[in-house]
């Protein structure tokens, strides 16, 4: 396709767009992104019924691609479970319109992006972060914290790529403390959460990242000791379920 060229789908729907609006509840999610590049903006508004999207509209401030995309991406999602709305692409947007000219393929082809994010928007409203079983452990009732502070034991982390190909232990402190494993799980694929609950105090979608992390979870468990020589070597693990203690040999422990 050449770099101007439309096919007649894009055509249609940049003339006729569908499902063009706003929506408002509950059980409303709103999504919203834009590229300040080429100055597309985008909302798309998302009502759910039984998991399934029953309704679905979009604004679109942008191009003739951009309000395209848009206009098909409801017609895509429109019916779809919350599951299979998450596996649409932007390569499926722009495969329904018949292609896109390649200066508009990663420029105003957003609409996918926009109904990711407002599926994202309606899970957090349904479910707000639960509340841990057991409140977050403290760094008092944790021996050795204090002296190994500076030497392996970390209370904010800078620069996640320090810590690659590293062992590395975080307690469990609520959802910055999340965000914080997923970060380092990017860095070394031995990241261990430690956390005294049994169901993991996050939001439906932090949840959802960690299942597909590499992050390995102990439940119902807390951290008893640090133990080193001059720096972390490994942690004393006491499992609240078994009431039972073992050790693991690590490189890091983060508490944040």
């Amino acid at each position: 396709m050449k770099p101007t060229q439309y096919s007649d789908k894009v055509l249609d729907h940049f003339r006729n767009p569908r499902n063009v609006g706003t929506l408002e509840g509950e059980d409303v999610g709103v999504g919203r992104i834009g590229n300040p590049v080429c100055g597309d903006l985008m909302e798309i508004y998302i009502r759910v019924k039984d998991n399934r999207i029953e309704d679905i509209k979009f604004k679109t401030f942008g191009c003739g691609s951009a309000i395209a995309t848009a206009s098909m991406v409801t017609e895509l999602a429109k019916g779809k479970s919350i599951d299979e709305a998450m596996k649409i692409t932007r390569q499926d947007v722009a495969d329904q319109l018949d292609g896109l000219p390649p200066t508009k393929m990663h420029c105003s082809n957003l609409a996918a992006d926009a109904l990711h994010n407002a599926i994202e928007n309606y899970l957090s409203r349904q479910q707000p972060k639960a509340k841990p079983a057991h409140e977050p452990q403290a760094a008092a009732e944790i021996a050795g914290y204090k002296e190994f502070l500076g030497k392996g034991v970390y209370e904010a982390i800078d620069d996640p790529s320090l810590f690659k190909d590293k062992r590395v232990i975080v307690i469990d402190g609520g959802q910055k403390s999340l965000e914080t494993v997923l970060g380092l799980a990017e860095q070394t694929g031995r990241v261990i959460l430690v956390t005294s609950s049994h169901e993991i105090p996050a939001t439906p979608e932090l949840k959802t990242r960690l299942e597909r992390s590499d992050v390995k979870i102990l439940r119902e468990s807390e951290l008893l000791e640090i133990r080193g020589t001059n720096e972390v070597e490994k942690v004393l693990i006491h499992d609240l379920d078994e009431d039972e203690e073992y050790e693991l040999f690590v490189d890091a422990v983060v508490m944040v």
